[in-house]
């Protein structure tokens, strides 16, 4: 059965009379309790449809799934800024401003969305006290300049590096650490200019129910067309918009390494001096293969969130053909959080000299134990 969203605005629990009673019993259970979960899932397996069976067992998971992310992601990224800015990775300055923005973009939404509003949701109990903090409106202002800020980023790094790699005159000039704070203080400002309507369009008033909207709305903006389209279009923004000049950057600069390369092999090979191996090109190697897991990786976490948040603003708009299962949601959820704890894994994968810092950095506890104790 479909979602009923102007009713589940008003009462988010609103479905079928089965599923409703097994969500109600759900929640009644201690979210620490797992296990009595599934158990109960495996109860009314038969009586439920399968879209159903696969939302349920996904808001069991996430129990486990959201505070092990949460301190995974709060290390990984504190890691690499602390390493990145210690500015022994290898890498240019420009490049060094580029992951550090990335990272601290990514540890803002661990702490903004995932540990400041999915985690309090998983666990309604013991968070029920946040619906008398009335900063709800706050919180998204907030969480979705966060979000912006964390994918503008990766699109200014992809630009960054095609201008590098496809621009030689521009290179001297774009490519600068001044350029690149420049950038990224101009793209915080914007995303924190272009988010203040949140505060108007959502009350104080948490709802602690795993709806995009996790503030209450007020009735005129519920009523109003001018909301769905809002939404709609900062969705288009934010990432589709990234999606699209992410792919088009990194095709314009695979075809302009698949040129250099074909004319740098025909040179070296009616060269005297030719050698087994050529240093600029495994250069260009790693740097690409870096940028095109970085940005694939965006792309491949993100695309399941944005499809079911447009499909579900679309429906606002009266397109009833376009409704996706509410599990899409659930796991797009999960993948998008998911994103900001990978780049880290990226770097000590392509990076040679990321991984020897990120030991020195593991080591450096228990070395200065050892020192202390001597």
């Amino acid at each position: 059965m479909e979602w009923n969203i102007p009713t589940m605005v008003r009462n988010p629990r609103t479905i079928d009379w089965n599923v409703t009673k097994m969500h109600q019993n759900i929640r009644a259970i201690d979210s620490d309790s797992i296990f009595w979960m599934f158990q109960y899932l495996n109860e009314d397996y038969d009586y439920l449809a399968l879209k159903w069976r696969i939302y349920f067992t996904l808001l069991g998971i996430q129990v486990i799934y959201y505070p092990f992310l949460a301190a995974v992601g709060v290390t990984v990224n504190v890691m690499t800024i602390v390493i990145l800015s210690r500015g022994k990775c290898g890498l240019s300055k420009c490049v060094t401003r580029y992951l550090v923005a990335m990272a601290a973009g990514d540890l803002m939404v661990v702490i903004i969305d995932l540990i400041l509003r999915h985690i309090p949701i998983v666990f309604e109990r013991q968070f029920d006290f946040l619906k008398s903090i009335p900063l709800c409106n706050i919180h998204a202002a907030l969480l979705f300049a966060a979000t912006d800020c964390s994918v503008w980023f990766t699109v200014t790094f992809t630009f960054d590096r095609f201008v590098a790699i496809c621009c030689e005159k521009l290179k001297t000039k774009y490519c600068t650490e001044k350029t690149a704070a420049v950038v990224l203080g101009t793209v915080s400002v914007l995303s924190c200019l272009k988010n203040i309507f949140w505060y108007f369009m959502f009350t104080g008033e948490f709802t602690l129910v795993n709806i995009p909207w996790f503030c209450w709305i007020t009735r005129g903006v519920l009523d109003s067309l001018v909301w769905p389209v809002i939404e709609l279009l900062y969705y288009a923004l934010t990432p589709f918009v990234p999606f699209v000049l992410i792919l088009l950057l990194n095709a314009f600069t695979i075809r302009h390494i698949l040129v250099a390369s074909r004319a740098r092999r025909r040179l070296r090979s009616h060269s005297s001096r030719e050698s087994s191996g050529d240093p600029e090109m495994e250069s260009r190697r790693k740097s690409i293969i870096s940028l095109f897991v970085i940005s694939g990786n965006f792309i491949l976490l993100w695309a399941l969130f944005m499809v079911y948040s447009i499909s579900n603003r679309m429906r606002w708009l009266g397109y009833y053909s376009l409704y996706l299962p509410d599990f899409i949601q659930e796991l797009g959820f999960m993948l998008q959080l998911l994103s900001c704890c990978t780049n880290t894994c990226i770097y000590a994968v392509t990076q040679t000299k990321f991984r020897e810092e990120q030991k020195n950095v593991v080591k450096y506890p228990f070395t200065a134990i050892i020192k202390y104790m001597k």
